[in-house]
């Protein structure tokens, strides 16, 4: 829907998701589809100011349906909205993500009050309309529709200190708290309002920045979720911290905490994600208590390069994945409900801001080939080995998967410095020869007006 209006569909559009959904299903590939990962139509975004508006319930709510129209006989797993904590945040207060907006101190709470009350208006279209209808047509499996939210862990950097094992807390409902409360509990996590109330009233304003639900919208938002999706990446070690009273505050500020990160852990590409395995039990285990042990899909946990150059041979995205893995099995022995596991990601891929810089995914992408060719890193015949074994390994085999993936990559390796000689021989053929013949004919075109102006 390019305007967002259901009258105006892109026919192509459809297909596309046809033929991808259809080849999935023939490879035995089960789709879970995301509705919604920062792809709002421009008109409404110019139209209505996005997120900041009412409306996109309705607009959204629309395009969900007839998503569950066209492909609902063959997918069973929906996603309203991937990490909307980012898109409220990013996109609607720093500015740092579409549509870049800088609406500090209200735009992110206005844009995710929308949000969650978008993602309950499609449950209930799907649970109405839709679930029952699709059961009949597939037999045996009962559609979802649920919402995957990006979370960190909040560590107490002083785990003796009531402060900080406070500000942790706060860390946690300010960040996954936010939009699972409201789906699991029916409204926003108390320390939240607390705390942004109590700002708002320090900066004199007459009501809280924090938007608040109706005693009806509690009603309707509450139970609204088949699944939780979980996306968990590093965890930060949280301390108290008093900021100064700004004229305007914003998301982070409310808090009153400082993230840290730990030195002596395993840092990759990106500057934000640090290996702290233990923290994605200690996640779901929160999760498990504070939403009643709901079901859960982990839907990104990954890690970047290391460096610029090309890394095939990714031994840390072993050790990565290895650590992370076993800590949702721990997890499980928890009681935890965990019932599925997808790694961020596939393919590298472009990565907001940061373009083709940072690289998540088990096949290296050479974007300056026109033909975009993949190369399997060493973490690939790994995961399909996790994958064989349902994640649930013999610890013996684990070694020796580890040893016949490098052995792989460097092979690859052989492969892509080929190519990518082929690719420089192939740049020089088609753009610098050209040039440089256009260049030289040019030159002799001045030198021969010149030559005529002077013999005149």
């Amino acid at each position: 829907m390019p305007t967002g209006i259901k009258t105006e569909l892109n026919k192509k559009g459809i297909q596309f998701y046809n033929d991808t959904i259809n080849s999935l299903l023939e490879s035995s590939i089960i789709p879970i589809v995301n509705l919604y990962h920062w792809d709002l139509p421009q008109v409404l975004q110019e139209k209505y100011g996005g997120w900041q508006n009412i409306s996109m319930i309705n607009y959204f709510n629309d395009y969900a349906n007839l998503c569950f129209e066209k492909f609902g006989d063959r997918v069973k797993h929906w996603i309203t909205f991937s990490n909307p904590l980012a898109v409220a945040e990013k996109g609607y207060e720093t500015g740092e993500h579409a549509p870049g907006l800088k609406l500090s101190g209200c735009g992110a709470y206005k844009a995710a009050h929308h949000i969650i009350k978008t993602h309950a208006k499609v449950w209930h279209s799907y649970n109405s309309t839709w679930r029952s209808e699709q059961q009949e047509l597939s037999f045996c499996f009962q559609g979802m529709v649920g919402i995957s939210l990006t979370s960190g862990w909040g560590e107490p950097i002083d785990p003796h200190s009531q402060a900080d094992i406070d500000a942790a807390e706060r860390y946690m409902q300010f960040h996954s708290g936010w939009f699972a409360n409201p789906i699991y509990r029916g409204d926003y996590p108390e320390v939240m309002k607390n705390y942004v109330g109590r700002r708002s009233a320090q900066q004199g304003l007459g009501t809280s920045r924090l938007p608040t639900f109706s005693v009806q919208e509690k009603s309707y938002i509450k139970g609204t979720a088949d699944f939780l999706g979980i996306g968990h990446f590093t965890t930060r070690y949280v301390t108290q911290k008093s900021f100064p009273l700004l004229q305007v505050s914003s998301y982070r500020t409310d808090q009153d905490l400082a993230e840290l990160v730990d030195p002596k852990r395993p840092a990759p590409g990106s500057k934000w994600l640090y290996s702290v395995p233990c923290g994605f039990r200690r996640l779901l285990n929160f999760i498990k208590t504070q939403y009643g042990n709901p079901l859960v899909y982990v839907t990104e946990n990954g890690v970047s390069e290391k460096v610029q150059c090309t890394q095939l041979c990714d031994e840390w995205r072993i050790e990565y994945l290895k650590g992370y893995i076993n800590e949702i099995l721990k997890a499980l022995n928890d009681g935890v409900n965990v019932r599925g596991y997808t790694a961020w990601s596939l393919l590298d891929k472009f990565e907001w801001n940061k373009g083709f810089s940072e690289r998540f995914g088990f096949y290296h992408i050479d974007f300056k080939n026109k033909n975009k060719p993949r190369y399997p890193k060493a973490s690939v015949n790994y995961y399909k080995n996790i994958i064989s074994a349902n994640g649930l390994p013999n610890p013996t085999e684990v070694e020796n998967w580890h040893q016949k993936a490098m052995d792989t990559c460097s092979i690859t390796h052989q492969l892509l410095d080929a190519d990518s000689l082929f690719t420089h021989m192939e740049m020089v053929t088609e753009i610098v020869l050209p040039t440089i013949f256009t260049l030289c004919i040019l030159i002799s075109i001045v030198l021969l007006l010149f030559f005529l102006q002077n013999q005149s």
